[in-house]
This record gives C-alpha cells, sequence and structure tokens, in this order.
C-alpha cells in the first residue's frame, strides 16, 4: 500500500525502516513533515520514495549530510557536484576496501599459522594480545 493517505507507522513499513528513523530523518531536515490537518500526519509515495533514496544512500557509505546534499542537489540538477560527491565516495570504499583486504590476508595468514598445530598459544590470540607495558605490568594504573 502506497497510497497517498499513509501513517508514519505505514510509511516506515513500506520503505523497510522503523518509525523512530522516520522521525529522526524528519529533525535531520532529510524528510519533510507533513501539515497534519488534524490529528495523523499522511504521507505518500513521495515520501516513501525519498526515505528508500536515504536508505541506499547510506548502504552506498554516504553520511547523512552528504544525503541532505544529494537532496538538495536533485532539485537543482547540480550534475557535476553530485558526480563530485559520487567519486569522492568510490575514492572512500576503494580505500576501505584496500584496509579490509590487508587485514584479511593478515588473518588469513594468522589463521594458517595457528591451524599448524604448533604447541603453545595460538598466534592469533598473540597477535591481538599486547605486550604488557612496563606500567601495566607493574599493575600501576595509566
Amino acid at each position: 500500500m502506497i497510497s497517498g493517505a499513509m501513517t508514519i507507522a505505514r510509511l516506515a513499513a513500506a520503505a523497510g525502516v522503523g518509525v523512530e528513523t522516520v522521525r529522526y530523518y524528519q529533525r535531520r531536515g532529510l524528510l519533510a513533515v507533513p501539515a497534519s490537518g488534524g490529528a495523523v500526519r499522511r504521507y505518500g509515495a513521495a515520501d516513501v520514495r525519498q526515505l528508500r533514496f536515504i536508505r541506499s544512500a547510506q548502504a552506498a557509505g554516504f553520511t547523512l549530510d552528504e544525503i541532505g546534499e544529494l537532496l538538495a542537489l536533485d532539485a537543482t540538477h547540480d550534475r557535476p557536484r553530485v558526480l563530485a560527491l559520487a567519486t569522492l565516495r568510490l575514492a572512500a570504499l576503494d580505500s576501505k576496501i584496500a584496509e579490509l583486504t590487508e587485514a584479511r590476508a593478515a588473518l588469513a595468514r594468522l589463521a594458517s599459522s595457528c591451524a599448524g598445530g604448533a604447541a603453545g598459544p595460538c598466534p592469533i590470540i598473540e597477535a591481538f594480545d599486547p605486550p604488557a607495558t612496563p606500567s601495566r605490568a607493574a599493575g600501576t594504573p595509566e
């Protein structure tokens, strides 16, 4: 049901979010608060599309501030600025992918060493347990 007479609960359900998420986006200025025209505010298909846009943009890694800018840019059709934001987001994602790839390789090496079955502590535990500093070793608070 995506009609022009949805309550906030139906809007949230249609977009796959919680009611508090809708309210939070409204407080952040990402989603308009419709006039109540009585006791209950009503939402329509455009509100569902906007909520889905916000969620999709978040899934792509955009911050809420960037999403707000994207929403504003949609009205101006400022394609160069949208492209600039997307390019920055792509660079950030590439950096994160490289970081995660490196972390995965390191953990795979540790897991392989641990599976080697040598006596003593597992290298995974040793890698995550930093050596004691003199103040920590003596029981002195840092």
